[in-house]
């Protein structure tokens, strides 16, 4: 473990090591009218700000919606919001679908909505679907909306308000309140959450006060102090002594010395995330990736090159960005208590970026003073979620209409031109700044090559990964979709970056292990088992749990058991979600536990019985015992509780394959097929099904309709080749083998395929 510990010494954030760490008890939360008392001016700019505001006693103080009978419909639900006795309360349908009165409990947020938390027995929290548009009425505000306007939702509904992707406790809170501790009791389904400060205080960001306090008390009697820290657990000034500075002759500034850590940036992004907790424990001046597993820039979340696409706030975006790389920080913008911008409109690019050149018609070619001529039109395109709730892209990326018409992301230009073609914009950028204007090649193209089963992804992906040079999320994205492309070229990749600096490159070296035959995945994979970094530890565990025995020495097959251990303990922390069981049912499952699996999945239905991976987990768990009767009746179950899910479908559908029935299997396959589109291996088994049944002429109309989609799959390939060889059609199967080859140039079976095809009369 010492030379794991050494190999990754490099990381530039760790815990604060205190003068008082030897003597002293563990840091305890002290709240944050003890540090009011001394930090005024700091206090006074929180007062106000949005994390002051992030979570209230509901009052008449706190409470901006209109409780005065107002009322609101949606589903053919009227919900009515009163006032009684001094209290609030909102009439509308709860859990069983019926209309009830709720009580109040807290208010969520301020600004541009407002949302309200209702107690539940057993210490649960929901937050209400209906918020509060708190804007001016002249910008549409100051009334009732419903988060989700464009979907029909019911009670049962996953997405209602009393559901689990409603539950303060776990989706919320943890960022809105200081000192959170979730505190859920698996045996009773109960919570019993506390915290120290009920919204974003002082010690949610500074960490736990009471040395600081200690150091405060003691300071007087001991100057110089012996605590450089001031007793602080994560001291968030930057200690380089370095500014920003224009050199000479130069339009961007430049720091003078490096930031002396990321622990600025790592606190802010513990909240301002896309991510999921793996622990309770307080990790406050630790690395993000230490107890949040951040999400990369997967499809639905991000757009290919990056840009935001669902909610995913600004840690993942900003990684990608060139101010980043050079050292800014959130508070270069961001003053931190208030919260507020540093200064407002263009000047505040203009802290860095030489106004002279860049804030006038000759960089931006819009008419001044107008909203074209503003830097954050161009460089941190908005989208809004939460229907009202505008977010600015914050990677800061140069508009690139020619990517667009590549791969068919977003840009600025017809973002505000909505009426124009990225064609015309890409022709406007061209005659303003020349034929030689920045482009190129960007990485968009690799991750859109892999989402899409493109014939050249592995090449690209395999060079993504490689250049460091790229911002490390993107390396990241890029490596976890090399597996299902993983090929002799492709394979250094992977091993160097199980050598990686960066966590997140790591972690998605671990997942790409599962590949990997056994004997090397043991040989890469058990670094990632010491690593420093507890996600990438986690995502090690996934990849070599089922590695056989033999193949670790007694060392390694300890260390596995100490960091599957601490694998239960991660899903144990988030007890309270069906997903955490399902992860430890699949352990179990994979180790051989088969009673312990299925205790597993049934205590993930017992908590969300809408949760279809847990069926269909639990179904591959009988289909391992030989149980296809109890296979097709838990595959029954769950698509009586989601008619139209594809994976329920498909597994129903192969189920019956293994059962002989495969004339009853094919409309399961097929509308599984229709359902998930995006997936090739649906099309690819529902084709395969089609050809056994004699059905030649259709199942190659659906394998050719599935390879347009996913023109990089080689298993689709290989069944097109073989199927037209087999009905006589030889110049399409040396077409589709062409194209087989075109994908995998180094793949002497592709090759030979090609050349005994064309070698025939």
């Amino acid at each position: 473990m010492m030379l794991i510990a050494a190999l990754f010494s490099d990381c530039d954030i760790a815990p604060v090591a205190s003068a008082m760490d030897a003597t002293s008890a563990p840091p305890a939360y002290v709240g944050g009218q003890v540090c009011s008392a001394c930090h005024e001016r700091e206090a006074e700019l929180w007062k106000g700000s949005h994390h002051a505001l992030a979570m209230q006693p509901a009052n008449n103080t706190t409470v901006l919606g209109d409780f005065d009978h107002a009322t609101f419909e949606k589903d053919g639900v009227l919900s009515t919001f009163f006032r009684r006795d001094g209290e609030y309360f909102v009439h509308t349908d709860g859990p069983d679908g019926q209309l009830h009165d709720y009580k109040i409990a807290y208010t969520f947020g301020v600004d541009p909505l407002q949302q309200y938390l209702i107690v539940f027995p057993n210490g649960r929290y929901q937050a209400l679907s209906i918020a509060w548009d708190s804007r001016p009425a002249a910008a549409g505000g100051q009334r009732w909306f419903h988060l989700y306007p464009h979907e029909k939702i019911d009670h049962r509904d996953i997405l209602h308000w009393t559901g689990p992707l409603q539950n303060w406790n776990f989706m919320c809170a943890d960022c809105h309140s200081t000192n959170l501790q979730k505190n859920y009791q698996l045996a009773e389904d109960r919570y019993d959450t506390t915290w120290s400060d009920f919204s974003v205080s002082c010690e949610a960001c500074h960490g736990p006060g009471s040395r600081h306090v200690e150091w405060a008390r003691d300071a007087p009697h001991s100057r110089p102090s012996p605590d450089p820290t001031r007793g602080l657990v994560a001291p968030l000034k930057d200690a380089s002594g370095g500014i920003w500075t224009f050199p000479p002759g130069e339009a961007i500034a430049r720091r003078t010395e490096p930031l002396s850590s990321r622990v600025e940036l790592e606190t802010c992004g513990r909240c301002h995330a896309r991510r999921a907790q793996v622990g309770g424990d307080d990790q406050t001046g630790h690395q993000l990736a230490e107890s949040y597993r951040v999400a990369l820039l997967d499809a639905g979340l991000y757009h290919a090159d990056g840009q935001i696409h669902d909610e995913v706030y600004e840690y993942g975006s900003f990684l990608q960005s060139k101010m980043q790389r050079v050292g800014v920080t959130c508070s270069n913008c961001h003053e931190p208590h208030s919260g507020r911008l540093r200064t407002q409109g263009n000047a505040l690019c203009a802290q860095c970026h030489l106004p002279a050149t860049y804030n006038g018609p000759q960089h931006h070619f819009h008419q001044s003073d107008t909203a074209g001529a503003q830097c954050i039109s161009c460089h941190m395109i908005e989208r809004f979620y939460m229907v009202i709730d505008g977010r600015r892209d914050h990677s800061f990326r140069v508009p690139r209409p020619d990517l667009s018409m590549k791969i068919d992301t977003p840009n600025a230009c017809t973002d505000c031109h909505t009426g124009r073609t990225a064609q015309w914009a890409a022709d406007a950028l061209a005659q303003w700044y020349g034929p030689n204007r920045r482009g190129g090649w960007h990485y968009g193209e690799a991750i859109d090559a892999g989402q899409h089963a493109r014939a050249n992804a592995e090449p690209l992906l395999a060079q993504t990964v490689e250049d460091t040079t790229l911002p490390n999320i993107v390396r990241a994205t890029a490596l976890s979709l090399l597996p299902q492309y993983l090929g002799p070229q492709s394979v250094r990749a992977l091993e160097s970056s199980v050598r990686d600096h960066d966590p997140l490159v790591r972690r998605a070296a671990a997942a790409a292990l599962s590949v990997v035959e056994p004997r090397a995945r043991v040989s890469l994979g058990m670094p990632l088992l010491g690593d420093p970094i507890r996600t990438v530890r986690l995502e090690a565990v996934t990849a070599l749990v089922d590695v056989p025995r033999n193949l670790y020495t007694p060392d390694q097959l300890a260390t596995l058991q100490q960091v599957i251990a601490e694998y239960r303990q991660a899903q144990a922390f988030n007890a309270d979600r069906a997903e955490a069981h399902v992860n430890l049912g699949s352990l179990d499952a994979r180790l051989g536990n088969m009673q312990a699996a299925e205790s597993a999945y049934r205590t993930a239905l017992r908590l969300q019985a809408s949760f279809i991976p847990a069926y269909i987990n639990l179904a591959d768990l009988y289909r391992q015992q030989g149980r296809e009767d109890s296979v097709i009746q838990t595959l029954r179950e769950a698509l009586r509780v989601d008619p139209g899910n594809g994976a329920a479908h498909h597994a129903l559908g192969l189920s019956l394959v293994r059962q002989q029935r495969l004339r009853d299997a094919i409309p399961e396959l097929a509308q599984a097929a229709q359902l998930r589109p995006d997936l090739p291996r649906y099309a690819y088994v529902y084709g395969v099904a089609l050809h056994e049944t004699g059905q030649v002429p259709r199942a190659l109309q659906v394998l050719t309709e599935a390879q347009a989609r996913h023109p990089g799959d080689r298993d689709i390939l290989v069944a097109l080749v073989e199927y037209s060889r087999q009905a006589g059609d030889r110049q399409s199967a040396i077409a589709w083998a062409r194209k087989l080859v075109e994908m995998s140039p180094g793949d002497l079976r592709s090759r030979r395929l090609l050349e005994s095809l064309e070698r025939q009369p």
